[in-house]
């Protein structure tokens, strides 16, 4: 092993907006004081409670992602696990998701975008 991940970074406009965004979804504490990262106004984390760290850091012009778009590829996605796909994907909007892939129909999970266009899944456990 060379490496342990130590978070996931996701590049957005809005660093509060997203944080707490993943705050509601996952849970944890936002901007939880940690010497690995000093915060800011360019810069937010967020601590879950089972030990990952998400990391959110402010890009002048952000471009998000396009689901299915090769100029603008998705260059990375959150998998998460959930109980029930139904009430999982209206909570979920509610915090400001949208659908990306409207095929939900007989699969294991459903893809969405975060309120900066990054996507991710919610897969049924």
């Amino acid at each position: 092993m060379i490496a342990k991940l130590q978070c996931v970074v996701l590049d957005c406009a809005d660093v509060d907006e997203l944080s707490r965004f993943y705050q509601s979804l996952l849970g944890g504490v936002v901007n939880q004081p940690d010497p690995r990262w000093s915060l800011g106004d360019d810069w937010a984390t967020l601590h879950t409670d089972d030990g990952l760290v998400l990391a959110f850091q402010r890009v002048e012009d952000h471009r998000p992602p396009r689901w299915a778009d090769p100029d603008r590829p998705q260059q990375f996605h959150l998998d998460l696990r959930v109980e029930d796909l139904d009430q999982a994907q209206a909570d979920v909007l509610d915090l400001g998701a949208t659908v990306l892939d409207e095929d939900d129909t007989g699969r294991s999970w459903r893809v969405f975008a975060d309120p900066a266009g990054h996507p991710f899944c919610l897969v049924r456990h």
